[in-house]
């Protein structure tokens, strides 16, 4: 083999990914199927001048993370789907004080203590729903190692660049699965710099000119006055429940992701070719889905396949170009509900007027290829 090529997990591309984005603080409470991330970065951060820690349960570890990240540091936390249960009212405070942190969520079968050992992907009706109000952060789904690392590095950038939680939402199999990467081929990873306020004057902990703005970033404990607050506040950081100016703060979260969504949105779609069937997934069943549409393409069917990679913002425009010419819509994922069916109904209900729309769902185990071809001939 290679030297390039190396057998590894979803969860090592991960925390090599945090790493060469630069990444200098982790915190973690082990958790199946999550726990490779928490080994692989308490190992290697404190060598490389940084800080792994186990916390002694998960809402300490998201809380340790958005501490060094208000501190100035690049910070990571990874869980499952009970661990991000008790997590979400710091995901929310997170938001609010628009502090960069990415969480990995690594999908296994629920609800409650579930199946610890099971895939599926049931959470993410959780993910985009965590937060009170409504508000969306970035939602990134890899389905392949590779894609961990490549994931990974964008949720880091985007992190900082919109000052807002991101999570990382893979699964069990994707996460744990040994399989073969080439190095030489990954993405060259840009570290992330924190830009920091080099402005005049007073400095607005929250400070915005247009609602698409994101507010400049100045450490706690440095030099500059810095008010951090999860309720209802102005751009000083004094709490203000319904003056104008607080509630265009409150606008601003959500209005700096939606202008993000063109830029961070990502669909991959493999053919340009004239098809009548868009085949839809993301995660594990996303390499199902690759085996089927190659399958009844070589027997002469029209049909391309869309590999989403962003769930929220969802990439609207990605994917109504996806579905131009076609005439049908099949959605694949393992949950019971088909909650990304749902959502794309949702947000292309004029554009799918006119299609048949099917999900192939199952919980409890993979679906298989000869499933979904099932579906498509």
């Amino acid at each position: 083999m290679s030297p390039h090529r190396v057998l590894t997990t979803g969860n090592a591309m991960t925390a090599r990914a945090a790493i060469d984005a630069g990444c200098r603080f982790f915190a973690g409470y082990p958790i199946t199927p999550a726990s490779g991330i928490f080994r692989d970065m308490t190992r290697a951060l404190p060598g490389r001048g940084g800080v792994a820690l186990s916390a002694p349960d998960e809402i300490s570890a998201l809380a340790y993370c958005v501490g060094a990240s208000l501190r100035g540091a690049l910070a990571m936390t990874a869980t499952s789907g009970p661990g991000w249960c008790l997590m979400t009212e710091t995901v929310g405070f997170a938001l609010m004080t628009e502090t960069p942190v990415v969480i990995v969520l690594v999908q296994r079968l629920g609800p409650s203590t579930g199946a610890a050992t099971q895939g599926a992907q049931g959470d993410l009706d959780l993910v985009r729903s965590a937060v009170s109000g409504g508000y969306r952060f970035p939602v990134f789904t890899p389905s392949t190692a590779e894609e961990c690392y490549e994931d990974t590095l964008r949720a880091f950038a985007w992190a900082e660049r919109l000052r807002t939680p991101v999570v990382l939402l893979t699964d069990k199999e994707v996460s744990t699965t040994s399989e073969v990467v080439d190095l030489a081929a990954l993405p060259t990873p840009e570290p992330v710099q924190r830009a920091e306020w080099q402005g005049e004057g007073e400095f607005l902990t929250y400070r915005i000119e247009e609602l698409t703005d994101v507010p400049p970033f100045a450490p706690v404990g440095g030099p500059d006055c810095v008010a951090v607050t999860g309720s209802s506040h102005n751009q000083r950081g004094d709490l203000s429940k319904d003056s104008p100016e607080a509630l265009a703060l409150q606008a601003h979260l959500e209005a700096k992701v939606a202008a993000a969504e063109p830029a961070l949105g990502r669909v991959d779609v493999d053919s340009t070719e004239p098809a009548e069937t868009l085949v839809v997934s993301f995660g594990v069943s996303a390499r199902a889905c690759r085996d089927a549409v190659s399958q009844v393409r070589s027997q002469g069917v029209q049909v391309r396949f869309a590999n989403v990679r962003t769930v929220s913002p969802l990439p609207r425009t990605a994917l109504v170009e996806a579905l131009a010419g076609t005439r049908r819509l099949v959605v694949v994922e393992e949950n019971h509900s088909g909650q990304l069916r749902a959502l794309i109904v949702a947000s292309l209900r004029e554009e799918l007027s006119a299609h048949e729309v099917l999900g192939v769902n199952r919980a409890g185990r993979a679906i298989r290829p000869q499933e979904i071809v099932d579906v498509i001939a």
